[in-house]
């Protein structure tokens, strides 16, 4: 029987509901104003015409106190608890609206109520309207309660692709879909496939009425700034916000439309994105044997599965740590892509670089290998500069010496006026780089030497956003160096695809710009993710809220800002609007460089921190693109 119910309450319209409810209450307030009329008589009470006009009074002021107060919006599977409190709420005013009215009634001349006929109809009122509902709650859900882990969630966009969704949600039975919310006023209040559509001013009332926890954003063919915006607005709500993917993912076949995926922290950076140009991608890399340096970190990754998209001959991986070295192995194997030559090796190998790189005739370097960690780097000198400027030495000298075609190193906008080891071993790097292209270029061999510099990327190894999402797991605190600090981000998945791109546009001895956007305040990031992640931030304003951020101090070698380019007037534009060129030096620049690194080198031997610190900043110091 009960399992009969809790099926025909669930088939039921959610408005047939509410009116059954609502007819259930006028005639149950009715039949309690009557039983509280005969307790306090001690007899069953026979009202005469004006009584009863006064009994049917009582109902006739309560109904609309409830449907004002939201007794008839709730949602029986997820009635809280605390709606007890709303019951006994609108209970209350609904008593005291009848007894003026009874007293308004006795002054003109009609028959009193006894004063104890509203205390007994307020406590049988509460009793039975409260206990009505949670005893349908019961009925709904059932005795194992498994119904009460289906959240609650709105989806916002009542187009094609949300109600093919909210169908899919339906037939699976895992959430509950409280309602669509959309823009077109011209929809309001209408149902798609039998769910009511609301204006999103009216998303406070709805999470209060349902319990809602999440809201889906199902509006795929959304324009990039208008996605920030409404996920701007709904941040403020304190839930989980997650969206349909792309239409450009749902082409390309990577989700179904009933996948939804988290909301990404690039989506609120201000980036506008620009597709990749194909010609550059597959002058880069179709039919190419490719090596990449550091193939299992965050950047080397990307640029693995970025790669086999486009058929390369071969991919050769040169990766130190097995592990990483493993996991990119198997994740481009899973993807369908055989043709991959794995080496477990550092890069200031060079007897395993050279034979590697002859034995599968290397055509592409993208020398992703590198120690990036600032505040590590300086307590680790000797190992970031053996790694970072020995190893890119390294790299260019037997890839130069064996012919590759193109080398591209990764490079940082920390390599501008660098402060840090870090900084300053990249700008050791690019002159590394640009120093090989000279010489390519003096005997006529024709590759290519390049550089691409840009900020950070969201989501990779040691970056700021995995440590914010962790903290926010933990319950906070957020810990931040210095609020005014700010940084350049962009996507893992974009910065690949510039880098390749940027590849195809070298001609020899360029440092390419990633262009970047505007640099985003690092309290901004965090108080974002705290936002998509359906929290709110605990600060003066909020002193309720759930993660607090702290200042921690600027640690050794970090700037509050960082920069692109020396000389903002000396970079020009390349034919893609994402890619900018730095203004290169003379064939004459790096002439001095030689002779650096044999110094550098030697004070490495003798592992001099000092000696090496003086030399790594004393020949970047002055030096511009």
């Amino acid at each position: 029987m009960r399992q009969w119910l809790r099926k025909f309450a669930m088939a039921m319209p959610r408005a047939q509901k509410r009116l059954i409810f609502l007819c259930f209450d006028f005639i149950t307030l009715l039949g309690i104003v009557w039983l509280s009329y005969s307790l306090r008589l001690g007899q069953l009470f026979e009202p005469s015409l004006k009584q009863l006009m006064v009994m049917v009074a009582a109902p006739i002021v309560a109904i609309p106190i409830f449907i004002r107060l939201g007794i008839y919006r709730a949602v029986i599977r997820y009635l809280p608890d605390r709606a007890i409190w709303t019951i006994l709420f609108a209970v209350g005013i609904a008593t005291v609206a009848w007894v003026f009215i009874a007293f308004a009634t006795e002054m003109t001349g009609g028959d009193g109520v006894p004063r104890s006929v509203p205390i007994l109809y307020f406590a049988f009122s509460v009793l039975v309207i409260g206990g009505s509902r949670f005893l349908a709650k019961a009925i709904v859900v059932g005795s194992s309660g498994s119904s009460l882990s289906k959240d609650a969630v709105l989806i916002y966009g009542a187009g094609d692709a949300g109600s093919q969704l909210c169908s899919a949600m339906i037939a699976q039975g895992h959430r509950y879909v409280a309602g669509f919310v959309d823009d077109d006023k011209t929809i309001w209040g209408t149902e798609v496939v039998g769910v009511r559509v609301h204006s999103p001013e009216r998303i406070d009332s709805l999470i209060s009425d349902y319990g809602v926890k999440e809201i889906i954003l199902s509006i795929p063919t959304l324009s990039a700034n208008k996605r920030r915006e409404i996920v701007d607005g709904l941040s403020k709500h304190n839930v989980k916000i997650r969206t349909l993917p792309l239409l450009s993912d749902l082409v390309e076949g990577k989700y179904l439309i009933n996948q939804i995926r988290v909301i990404d922290i690039d989506e609120l950076l201000g980036r506008s994105s620009v597709p990749a140009q194909p010609d550059l991608l597959e002058s880069a890399l179709q039919d190419k044997t490719v090596l990449i340096t550091g193939a299992g970190g965050s950047i080397g990754a990307e640029l693995c599965k970025l790669a086999i998209k486009w058929k390369p001959k071969k991919i050769v991986l040169f990766e130190a740590n097995e592990f990483a070295l493993y996991t990119i192995q198997q994740t481009l194997l899973e993807r369908g892509y055989k043709d991959i030559v794995s080496v477990l090796s550092s890069i200031e190998n060079r007897s395993t670089l050279r034979e590697v790189i002859e034995k599968n005739d290397v055509e592409v370097v993208f020398h992703a290998a590198a120690h990036k960690h600032v505040p590590l780097l300086e307590e680790n000198v000797i190992e970031g500069v053996r790694n970072n400027v020995m190893g890119t030495r390294a790299v260019a000298e037997v890839a130069a010496e064996e012919g590759v075609e193109r080398v591209i190193l990764i490079s940082s906008d920390k390599a501008v006026r660098p402060t840090n080891v870090m900084g300053a071993t990249k700008r050791w790097a690019e002159e590394i780089i640009r120093h090989q292209s000279n010489l390519a270029e003096e005997r006529g061999t024709g590759q290519v030497f390049a550089s691409v510099r840009f900020g950070n990327v969201l989501g990779s190894n040691g970056s700021v956003v995995p440590k914010f999402k962790a903290q926010i797991e933990r319950g906070g605190p957020i810990t931040l160096t210095d609020p005014a600090m700010t940084r350049y981000f962009m996507s893992i998945h974009e910065a690949a695809e510039l880098i390749v791109q940027a590849s195809s546009l070298a001609t020899g001895g360029d440092i390419f710009v990633l262009e970047m956007g505007k640099p985003v305040p690092i309290t901004e990031l965090a108080r974002n993710m705290v936002q998509l992640a359906g929290l709110s931030v605990r600060d003066g304003a909020n002193p309720n809220g759930d993660i607090e951020i702290v200042q921690t101090g600027i640690r050794p070698g970090e700037k509050l800002f960082e920069e692109l380019f020396y000389d903002e007037g000396s970079v020009s534009v390349t034919s893609h609007s994402k890619i900018m060129r730095a203004k290169t030096k003379s064939q004459n620049s790096s002439n001095k460089l030689p002779a650096e690194l044999e110094k550098l080198e030697a004070v490495l031997a003798k592992k001099d921190e000092d000696a090496v610190r003086k030399i790594l900043f004393g020949f970047v110091e002055n030096r511009t693109d």
